[in-house]
């Protein structure tokens, strides 16, 4: 097996471990030390960024392409076509990607990026065939979100059939989109949908998508690797939107917003910070990694946030720095004892378990 030379560090460390508490024996650990070999270069990584750089070359070639004068005639002509053929055409364009994409899927299923990056190319033809289909069936009155939820609907089933988890994100956040632009639509694009703004409905939504994700995918254990991704999306709409509400408040108006005083969205902080350590506290009793990072992320954005809007007129711009750079220092410092704390306690632990 080959490895990267991060995992191939975690690999020895594990099986050092294991030899030192005598859970393995000193032949079983040579034994599996010799069962990997650590690649020089990480090709696993060159592969995926190759295939997402493949697809912008592409892109920016029919960029390119559409620039040219004969081209731009030829296009002309072929977009006169009636919207219906359009849409027929995508819609075909969409299906022979995506029956690519599960066949190849089918036969080399070890091909991760590539077979990705097809099911890609059959995001963007399938998002076009919804925009010509909005065109067909539209009545002129704006309702476009039906058109996301229809996205979110086509790209929910085909994510979960195939399965891809690149379709299912894209579900995810059409399903945002279409929740925004539908709850939007419903107040006549005002500041307020059932007395809360944009940032406060995504509150909710994100506490909905992480909840009822989370019951979904752990009762479906044939799709339980969609898990993560769902509660990552919502975890990120869940903390974006509490940052948002953390500067702007439940203000729908800017005019509102500027004459209010500073202590007034204080509250909206506090609900902040107390979402990011209720999270960074599920992570650690938990030992849920991505909990821990969302609680740990936002709260120092959190922080720094206030540190902003408090003392940046007020303060010297060099002392300014200065703080945020001898804050950022304490941090690494406070960080690298806690890290030297767990080696010694892991090497008291493996002595203890050897005498």
């Amino acid at each position: 097996m080959q490895v990267s030379k991060k995992e191939a560090r975690i690999l020895s460390n594990a099986i050092e471990n294991w030899r030192e508490s005598e859970v393995i024996s000193e032949p079983e650990s040579q034994k599996l030390k010799s069962s990997y070999e650590v690649t020089l270069f990480d090709w696993k990584r060159t592969a995926k960024y190759s295939f997402w750089l493949a697809i912008s070359c592409l892109m920016i070639s029919i960029s390119s392409a559409l620039m040219d004068k004969w081209l731009i005639e030829l296009f002309k002509s072929l977009f006169h076509a009636p919207v219906s053929m359009k849409f027929i055409s995508f819609t075909g364009i969409s299906a022979v990607f995506y029956f690519f994409g599960v066949k190849r899927k089918l036969l080399h299923p070890e091909k991760i990026y590539s077979n990705e990056a097809i099911f890609f190319l059959g995001i963007m033809t399938t998002a076009a065939s919804i925009a010509f289909l909005g065109q067909m069936i539209s009545t002129g009155t704006g309702h476009y979100s039906i058109l996301l939820l229809l996205g979110a609907v086509v790209y929910g089933l085909l994510g979960l059939w195939f399965p891809s988890k690149l379709v299912w994100l894209f579900s995810l956040l059409s399903l945002g989109s279409w929740f925004g632009a539908e709850t939007g639509y419903a107040s006549g694009w005002g500041a307020y949908y059932l007395g809360m703004n944009f940032p406060l409905r995504f509150v909710l939504f994100g506490l909905v998508l992480i909840f009822c994700g989370s019951y979904i995918f752990n009762q479906w254990q044939s799709r339980n690797d969609f898990l993560k991704p769902t509660r990552a999306i919502g975890l990120l709409y869940l903390f974006i939107a509490l940052w948002i509400m953390s500067i702007f408040g439940n203000y729908g108006d800017t005019d509102a917003w500027i004459r209010a005083k500073q202590i007034e969205l204080f509250h909206w902080s506090v609900l902040f910070a107390l979402a990011s350590a209720g999270a960074i506290y599920h992570g650690v009793k938990y030992d849920d990694g991505m909990t821990r990072g969302f609680g740990l992320t936002f709260i120092f954005i959190n922080l720094y946030t206030r540190f902003f809007e408090y003392f940046w007129d007020d303060t010297h711009k060099a002392i300014f720095f200065a703080v945020l750079a001898l804050s950022f220092w304490y941090l690494g410092s406070r960080a690298e004892k806690i890290w030297q704390l767990s080696l010694i306690k892991d090497s008291i632990r493996r002595s203890d378990q050897k005498e």
